[in-house]
């Protein structure tokens, strides 16, 4: 009996398309940070890489490649995020079916040489983990020595899987 309930679970979940199949997300027992403990994805998922992305220039009157011309870890996490979720928007996704996310900090010399990774989880904070997109993702944090450009604080690269 046990073995044939066993067998017809498995036949039902077998004759599901792979699209009926959800993406699973794990929170970390007893905590509210808004990051996933683990995301499982389904066999059959379409996985989406996207590129670092890197903030826009917000202050054109300051000196080219400098912070003040792309301003401070929290501005910059938000343009980084706007152009994420514009380019997932431009193949029909969107920061909802983010499944894993890399974050590169450069230490804030404002900060003592140290990332600041408050600046980054109040951009962060805006739109992961709220009423409007609960959808977390898997996620690092890590500060590193530099990016390419010298006024650059932030960059981040993701895994997104279609729906």
């Amino acid at each position: 009996m046990i073995r044939a309930l066993a067998l017809a679970a498995l036949l039902s979940a077998a004759a599901l398309p792979a699209g009926a199949q959800e993406v699973t997300r794990h929170r970390t027992p007893g905590s509210n940070f808004p990051i996933a403990m683990a995301v499982e994805v389904p066999a059959g998922r379409t996985q989406v890489l996207v590129s670092g992305m890197v903030p826009a220039v917000t202050n054109q009157e300051a000196p080219r490649n400098s912070l003040a011309s792309f301003g401070d870890t929290r501005a910059q996490t938000k343009s980084v995020l706007d152009r994420i979720e514009a380019a997932l928007r431009s193949i029909g996704l969107g920061l909802g079916d983010v499944v894993r996310m890399q974050v590169f900090l450069v230490g804030d010399p404002d900060k003592g040489g140290r990332m600041d990774f408050d600046g980054f989880m109040a951009a962060y904070t805006e739109r992961y983990g709220t009423a409007a997109q609960p959808n977390l993702p898997a996620r690092s944090v890590m500060q590193v020595a530099g990016l390419v450009n010298p006024g650059w604080l932030v960059e981040i690269e993701v895994t997104a899987v279609r729906p």
